[in-house]
């Protein structure tokens, strides 16, 4: 006789006669991790870079514009002018830089590849012109300046800058595609005495901190074309014995070397009275500043509180949450122009865009190292933040450059190409459409 139970089935689950295996849980996104999961694959978008640069750059260019407005209201006021005189002249100046962001951002490589050479023989010709009595024009002790006529003045060694830049990128290019750049006469000739020779017109006029940040740039083409150590020692160590003796030759560059990390303001006319007063300014913002408008180093205190030291009176007027967004906008459009360069196949690219990432966050850093008395006072302005139209033109051009090559990244180009049409073209159809609707109906109905 079989079993009772010979006949019988268990229940399965997919019968529903038994318990359902709970579904495995997803990991949630919540958290440390998963802020940092969800911030790693918005980075990872192939817009991101291209939006951050044209984001920060504007937000810096804005946020700076309304600072030079706030700060320099005191200096018009004493020079017997309206209190937006510098504002004025600053905003006429980012107008102009917009048109040349727009049009640098619009070039394509092989235009930017042209225009190096021009560029560089204008500057060139310019910083000649400085050093010409009756033509150049002495501003706070450096020959630097040429007169365009009325309050407007023009410094040829900002665009200098660039020139290098556009120059030494599309040099190395070219030598990199020749394979050139594995021997060491190639990596150096003629870049680097180019280079001195534009430093040495910079420090005919006395223009230590310009001629710092030249240095500088020169190096991150050098570090972005793969010079081997020994060259930058070299390099480096000539650059170290020039500077250190143009430094000691000078009195007035050893007080500014005496002046790191000064407390004491000293008297009228006193060496470390704009580092100290700097300091007091930082020191008196707290957290979130005493407001806009409201600073009290501006009134005379510290000077060239709208050109050099305006991180101090934004210190003071925004507080620390104002300083450390500042800062927070240049690592942004760094990190993102380092980006640009590491993820192009093209050596001009590559190379140009290593050169204006290391011109902006240096003199970024030099400028700031010296508000916070950490570097001696360079004399350089904050890039898009400062006063001065000879800073900004130049500087919104080439952040024009690094907007131009990450759109021309691949995968880039592919996003761009599937978004939906601006609102300029939109119109236009609809504009378009709706005259051929009108074009179509009968004349006693129009």
């Amino acid at each position: 006789m079989p079993s009772k139970t010979a006949g019988t089935r268990r229940p399965s689950a997919a019968r529903g006669g038994g318990r359902t295996p709970a579904p495995p849980r997803r990991p949630r996104g919540g958290g440390v991790r998963g802020l940092h999961e969800r911030a790693r694959k918005a980075w990872d978008r192939p817009l991101t870079a291209y939006y951050v640069i044209i984001g920060a750059g504007m937000l810096i260019t804005g946020l700076g514009l309304v600072m030079v407005y706030s700060a320099s209201m005191i200096t018009a006021l004493r020079y017997e002018l309206v209190p937006s005189y510098f504002f004025r002249k600053q905003f006429l100046a980012a107008l102009l830089g917009t048109g040349l962001l727009l049009a640098a951002s619009r070039m394509p490589v092989k235009l930017h590849r042209a225009l190096a050479y021009p560029i560089l023989v204008g500057a060139v010709f310019l910083m000649v012109l400085v050093q010409i009595p009756g033509i150049g024009h002495n501003i706070g002790g450096n020959q630097n300046w040429i007169s365009l006529g009325g309050p407007f003045m023009l410094q040829p060694s900002e665009f200098g800058k660039l020139a290098l830049i556009l120059w030494g990128a599309d040099l190395l290019a070219r030598k990199q595609d020749m394979k050139l750049l594995t021997q060491w006469k190639h990596m150096l000739v003629p870049l680097v005495p180019v280079a001195f020779m534009l430093l040495g017109l910079i420090m005919l006029g006395g223009d230590m901190g310009t001629a710092i940040v030249l240095t500088t740039i020169l190096f991150g083409l050098l570090w972005t074309a793969g010079a081997p150590t020994r060259l930058f020692v070299g390099v480096l160590a000539v650059a170290g014995a020039l500077g250190t003796l143009l430094i000691r030759t000078s009195p007035h560059r050893m007080d500014r070397f005496q002046c790191i990390g000064a407390s004491d303001p000293g008297g009228e006319g006193a060496p470390c009275l704009q580092a100290a007063h700097g300091i007091y300014a930082l020191a008196s913002g707290g957290w979130f500043g005493s407001g806009l408008g409201a600073s009290v180093e501006k009134w005379g205190q510290l000077p060239e509180a709208h050109t050099d030291f305006i991180f101090a009176v934004a210190g003071e007027e925004l507080g620390l949450a104002g300083t450390l967004s500042v800062l927070a906008l240049f690592a942004a459009l760094g990190y993102a122009g380092i980006r640009v360069a590491g993820g192009t196949e093209d050596p001009f690219v590559r190379f140009a865009a290593g050169g204006v990432t290391t011109w902006i966050t240096a003199q970024a850093v030099v400028n700031i190292g010296a508000v916070l008395g950490l570097l001696p006072i360079a004399g350089v302005p904050l890039p898009l933040f400062s006063y001065g139209g000879s800073a900004l033109l130049p500087t919104m051009f080439a952040v024009g450059l690094l907007i131009a090559f990450a759109r021309q990244e691949p995968a880039a180009k592919a996003a761009l190409a599937m978004r939906r049409p601006g609102w300029g073209k939109r119109v236009g159809k609809r504009w378009k459409s709706m005259r051929r609707r009108v074009k179509k109906r009968p004349s006693g109905e129009r």
